[in-house]
Parts: structure tokens; C-alpha cells; sequence
């Protein structure tokens, strides 16, 4: 798929209880920038605000306060990072769950995204991890960007969607949260 196109994945598969959003990415031989990257979700309301700091999961703090979505410890089927969203536990206050990947740059030589050979957001079925989504290379635009959003689950008609995004951040994940009303 590509950047802003969306699906209705429970209208097109009413069955569906949870999903499995991964990523993957190929540094190449920047080891450096693959020891950093970062995937990190955002559980916001509807004017597209992170409910607060205990909803923002990522490698510290690997799930929401009510446990509907989890980073997982270990990602499968080629993706380097993973978290499981049960739909049907997701609280009502939350409108959308953006998943985003940012650069944990420490000191020393800057990395950015744009040194990523690829980089695909996907979208499995938790229940036999069929694959539902997965979009085009996101890194063939990026340049100085440290910080990506990838996709985002959102509520609509009653049901959920899936968008790809692919908005980069050069400010990385400093600006991406004021973007999302967190200071990090």
C-alpha cells in the first residue's frame, strides 16, 4: 500500500479480534543505525493526543496500562520489531494507534532514516498471522529524518482501519511527540 492509503480491515474481515503491526528495515551495513532504531506505539484520543506518558509502548515500557497493546519481545516472520493490538480491548477513549520508528541516537555520529536501504510497516492477522497490509518501501523519500510515523489503526464506523503514513520527522522523536502532545 501506499503512503495515505487506508483499508477497512474489520468490515473486509469481521472475524478480526487482533492484529500483529511489524517493521522491517534493512541498514545495510550501518550497524551503528540498526543497534538505534526504535519502534515505538502511541495510543491517542480523537483530536490525535497521546492519553499520557504510560501510553506511549516501546522497549521501556512494553504495554499500555490496559494491556491492549504489547510490544512483543521477539519479533517473527522478518520483521525486526512487533506489537499486538487486541482490538476488541482497546479502550473507547482511544480513537487512533499510531506506530512509529524513530532513531535512539546517543552521543557520537548522527544516524538519520534516510541511511535505510528499506523500511515496510506491516499488518498481520494475530489469529494465523496472515499478512493483511504492507506497504510500499517508506525510505525511498526519506533524507535527514530521525523519526518516522509508519501506520496507524483507527477507529471508523464502528470498526477499524489501517493507513499507511510515512511522515518524517528531522526533529526526531522530540518533535514527533510534541506532534502528538508528549514531551520526550
Amino acid at each position: 500500500m501506499r503512503r495515505g492509503a487506508n483499508v477497512e480491515l474489520t468490515r473486509e474481515i469481521p472475524s478480526l479480534v487482533g492484529v500483529v503491526v511489524g517493521v522491517r528495515w534493512n541498514a545495510g551495513r550501518e550497524t551503528a543505525l540498526e543497534d538505534s532504531l526504535v519502534m515505538a506505539t502511541l495510543l491517542c484520543d480523537a483530536t490525535s493526543r497521546v492519553l499520557s506518558e504510560d501510553h506511549f509502548v516501546f522497549f521501556n515500557q512494553l504495554t499500555s496500562p490496559d494491556l491492549s497493546v504489547a510490544q512483543l519481545e521477539s519479533a517473527l516472520a522478518g520483521d525486526k520489531e512487533q506489537v499486538e493490538i487486541d482490538l476488541r480491548a482497546v479502550p473507547a477513549e482511544v480513537a487512533r494507534i499510531v506506530v512509529v520508528l524513530y532513531v535512539n541516537d546517543g552521543t557520537g555520529p548522527r544516524r538519520t532514516l534516510g541511511q535505510l536501504r528499506s523500511c515496510e510497516v506491516r499488518v498481520l492477522n494475530r489469529d494465523g498471522n496472515a499478512e493483511l497490509v504492507c506497504s510500499e518501501d517508506l525510505a525511498a523519500v526519506l533524507t535527514d529524518e530521525t523519526a518516522l510515523t509508519l501506520g496507524e489503526m483507527y477507529r471508523h464506523d464502528g470498526g477499524w482501519k489501517f493507513k499507511v503514513l510515512g511522515q518524517g520527522y528531522a526533529g526526531g522523536v522530540s518533535a514527533l511527540g510534541r506532534d502528538f502532545g508528549l514531551v520526550l
